[in-house]
């Protein structure tokens, strides 16, 4: 089958019968929603741009499965060079959508499960690794959207999942039959539910063996019976139903965020890749937590140089780009996007092939580049902020410009430097906003924060990947100071 264009990816969605919730009301065409479309839009752009010639070494790739040609968004990597291109590849989509275009849960999730389920089997004698990739070539073939899910409702953050006073408050597995399973729960911040084809579900975290029914990966169909998705609120995010042209700021793409309810959906064991294996739980988090680390080094530097422009053309605007200090901010942001950008594409350079032969990132190198990205977006919208001025926040609706009485006047007295118009000068401060303030700071500074794991979960992992032995050792060795046997009992041990 062909690759789906831009068309024929909005028309299967709109074949598929999801139940859907949006302010406490049950929405059947999420298609035309006004809330739901700009996301839509911006998971749409990956197939656009794969249709794009001067962009098909970014956006396309040779299946190892099938020989095909595929949306990178659906395949394994095969070396290094595809993990490099998959970071180029989010920036040029970040920079086109200025927001989340989705995908990227799936192709990590994707990635994670493959090697995992290839050492699971050959530990255990399982046979989850052919389903998973006989899944992969049905997601290959007919270019589907998957959205990973991994984030559970966790509950009292103390308990372990089987010690909760609620079962099913991280997803768990409550019925075993001889075709398949039966699965109930939650899971939270779905980025682009409404617009998946397919839901793949995780673990959240490391279990114990009191927990292995919380040990389950699997495919659904978004629509399978069973599943509800309540669709999450946003700042500002009314605008989009107010009709306006400019006080949306990011007129054509956006995110969305969705909580997803599996109230006892079965799941055919072709379609199970975990079952109760909970000693590869950790494994499974912990890799795929690092791709989708590693994706952050290339769609937020794509956001960032949105930002970087945005505050460039309201300096122009206003008449401020030629002051210095204006300009030390622009390459502080510059500096910043690129560092994030530097990090991706180097834990990506320096990655290695598994055991199933697809490629994984260099984790310490991509925990380096989160932490970056728990901090550098907000230091950049701080900067952008800065330059646009207070009237980022104080500027009237774009219905006050339409007033015949008051509108003359906001045009004659917000108008900057002669040569750019007021109303372009407002729509570089509603588009800044959006990105900073509104419905698209949920995905480039919220999500840069709490997306693939909080700032201490990044910390977590370098302590246990800096090698802090081997850095002792290189010094020692520098001071020439001996080593000492490793088993030698210190003075006064017993």
């Amino acid at each position: 089958m062909p690759l789906m264009t831009r068309d024929d990816y909005i028309e299967s969605l709109r074949k598929m019968k999801k139940r859907v919730f949006i302010m406490g009301q049950e929405v059947e065409n999420t298609v035309d929603h006004p809330l739901v479309r700009p996301s839509l839009n911006a998971c749409a752009m990956t197939y656009a741009l794969a249709q794009e010639p001067e962009h098909a070494g970014l956006m396309l790739a040779t299946s190892n499965l099938t020989g095909q040609t595929v949306n990178r968004f659906t395949h394994l990597h095969q070396n290094a060079a595809d993990l490099v291109a998959k970071v180029k590849m989010l920036r040029l989509l970040g920079q086109r959508t200025g927001c989340c275009f989705q995908r990227c849960v799936g192709m990590d999730a994707f990635n994670a499960v493959d090697s995992v389920t290839y050492e699971m089997d050959r530990a255990l004698g399982t046979e989850y690794h052919a389903r998973f990739r006989r899944f992969l070539e049905h997601v290959q073939e007919h270019d589907l959207v998957v959205g990973g899910a991994m984030t559970d409702a966790k509950g009292d953050r103390r308990l372990k999942p089987s010690q909760q006073a609620d079962p099913d408050l991280f997803m768990r597995i409550v019925e075993r039959r001889p075709d398949g399973i039966v699965v109930r729960g939650a899971k939270l911040h779905q980025t682009g539910a409404l617009n998946s084809h397919e839901i793949l579900v995780m673990p959240t975290q490391t279990l114990a063996e009191e927990d292995r029914d919380y040990a389950v990966v699997c495919a659904v169909a978004a629509d399978a019976p069973g599943i509800l998705m309540i669709c999450g609120r946003q700042p500002s995010d009314t605008r989009k139903l107010e009709g306006g042209q400019i006080d949306v700021g990011n007129r054509e793409f956006g995110g969305h965020e969705a909580v997803i309810i599996l109230d006892d959906v079965f799941v055919p064991w072709e379609r199970v890749f975990m079952a109760g294996e909970y000693a590869y739980s950790g494994l499974l988090v912990e890799r795929f937590a690092g791709y989708h680390r590693q994706s952050y080094g290339g769609c937020k530097p794509g956001v960032g140089d949105l930002l970087v422009g945005t505050a460039q053309s309201l300096a122009q605007y206003q008449g401020t780009d030629k002051a210095s200090h204006v300009k030390d901010k622009i390459v502080e942001m510059v500096h910043l996007n690129e560092t994030m950008y530097a990090c991706g594409i180097a834990c990506s350079a320096e990655g290695k092939r598994t055991a199933s032969g697809t490629y994984l990132i260099d984790s310490l190198l991509a925990n380096v580049c989160k932490l970056n990205v728990t901090r550098f977006p907000y230091e950049i919208a701080r900067l952008a902020q800065d330059i646009a001025g207070g009237l980022l926040v104080t500027l009237p609706s774009e219905k006050d410009f339409t007033n015949p009485e008051i509108g003359p006047y906001l045009e004659k007295y917000l108008r900057s430097v002669e040569r750019y118009t007021t109303e372009e000068r407002c729509r570089m401060l509603r588009l800044l906003e959006n990105l900073t303030l509104g419905p698209g700071a949920a995905a480039y500074l919220t999500e840069s924060m709490h997306g693939a794991g909080s700032p201490q979960a990044q910390r977590i992992m370098l302590a246990r990947l800096a090698d802090l032995e081997e850095k002792m050792r290189l010094a020692r060795r520098l001071a020439g100071i001996k080593e000492r046997p490793v088993n030698t009992m210190q003075r006064g041990e017993t």
